[in-house]
């Protein structure tokens, strides 16, 4: 289980690169890529959490078109009250109408930014993750074409952006921030993209989707829960 943390420090973190698994160019880099999301994700046991919290799911957003596969991206509303300035993934709260938590990160990525659901095409969930403002996340994995067009809702958001799936592949784009958490530390991912510093709850299940999509072999060292206790926890590519 995740809970998500103020960052604290920060140190290098320079694994080796994993990029080397996907060295094709144009669309034989596209098509291998996605087809190995597309498999992984189909084998795997998405984690499943009975908590009773409130719930929330996110779409983690990969493009298909003539370059390699990009991820969408949201920057938050500096006018917001929470996560104001935060890179995040489009989604948000269950609404009692939703059918299913699909439904929910579909309907919240049309509210934030625009994306039909049925331009969506959608492989499945990566597993549940717990933010530090106990909410149950579900995150989604689904691919949609380079072209659609996509408007940042501005009560919600600033900006939407790309970032190519290699560019978390590569060891040297990769550090990890040290946070103190009940006493203990902890290491997290993150990256910066230009302007925009991904890290956090975000970071954490990017990091997810690389291991269990792309065998990215990324260390993830978060808080976990085991009852009442909060416990330091490596998770794998199974976790």
């Amino acid at each position: 289980m995740f809970l998500r943390s103020e960052s604290l420090g920060r140190v290098l973190h320079t694994p080796r690169s994993r990029k080397d698994n996907y060295n094709k160019t144009g669309t034989d880099a596209r098509d291998h890529m996605l087809n190995t999301i597309r498999q992984q994700l189909t084998e795997h046991s998405p984690r499943k959490l009975a908590l009773d919290m409130p719930e929330a799911a996110v779409l983690i957003a990969l493009t298909c078109g003539d370059k390699e596969p990009e991820i969408i991206f949201t920057r938050r509303s500096s006018r917001l009250k929470t996560h104001s300035g935060e890179v995040a993934f489009p989604g948000g709260k269950r609404d009692p109408e939703d059918n299913d938590l699909s439904h929910t990160a579909l309907r919240e990525s049309h509210e934030e930014i625009g994306l039909p659901s049925e331009r969506v095409d959608l492989i499945g969930p990566v597993g549940d993750v717990i933010s530090r403002f106990g909410i149950k996340v579900t995150s989604y994995v689904g691919v949609v074409d380079s072209g659609v067009e996509l408007v940042a809702n501005p009560d919600e958001l600033d900006r939407i952006f790309r970032v190519p799936v290699s560019y978390f592949l590569e060891a040297d784009t990769l550090r990890t921030d040290k946070l103190s958490y009940r006493h203990m530390t902890f290491h997290v991912p993150a990256w910066q993209y230009g302007e925009y510093q991904i890290w956090g709850l975000t970071a954490i299940m990017l990091v997810e989707f690389l291991n269990v999509a792309l065998n990215a072999g990324i260390p993830l060292n978060v808080p976990q829960i085991n009852g009442d206790r909060v416990e330091n926890g490596l998770w794998s590519r199974r976790a």
